[in-house]
């Protein structure tokens, strides 16, 4: 199984408190993902209900073409303030293993994504990485940096966001 890597870091002009009570809530995904992604959450999950490790997460998710696929994720570790992961127990990837970092910063946080995935099928899943899902990935990411901006503001012009940032381990 072939493992490939994602990392992004993006500059926020957000405190801590606020960029914590954002993104760790699985309502404001939909909020920082392409509408063509189709993505809805369908477990019994509240908004005002806090994440911890353990928690089970359910969506459908159009990926590709339309085709709708249900996806569950579990939250796995939980450090307030600081990160995140999710990993993936059932949908479209071989491996889905998600970090989420918040550092604090003057004038904001640096979010720090680590995102470590596998595509089954084997060859097939190897060839249609390259294809498209690669590009694919870059372009979820490069959105959500764009409404991320939308959301909380623009970092001042000499800082480096995620285009500068994505690393495939390729």
């Amino acid at each position: 199984m072939k493992i490939y890597n994602l990392i992004t870091e993006q500059k926020i002009p957000v405190d801590i408190s606020a960029a914590w009570e954002f993104f760790s809530s699985p309502h404001n995904l939909a909020l920082i993902t392409p509408k063509e992604m189709g993505f809805i959450i369908t477990s019994d999950y509240s908004k005002q209900q806090k994440m911890y490790a353990g928690i089970l997460i359910g969506y459908k998710i159009s990926p590709l073409a339309g085709i709708k696929v249900d996806w569950l994720t579990e939250i796995t570790h939980v450090k307030d303030k600081e990160y995140f992961i999710d990993e993936q127990r059932f949908g479209p990837y071989a491996l889905w293993h998600h970090q989420h970092h918040f550092v604090e910063i003057q004038g904001g946080i640096i979010m720090k994504d680590v995102l470590s995935y596998a595509i089954p099928l084997g060859f097939i899943g190897r060839l249609a990485h390259k294809l498209f899902v690669k590009q694919k990935i870059r372009e979820i990411f490069e959105y959500r940096e764009k409404k991320i901006e939308e959301i909380f503001g623009k970092w001042p012009a000499q800082a480096t966001n995620v285009a500068g940032q994505i690393r495939t381990g390729e």
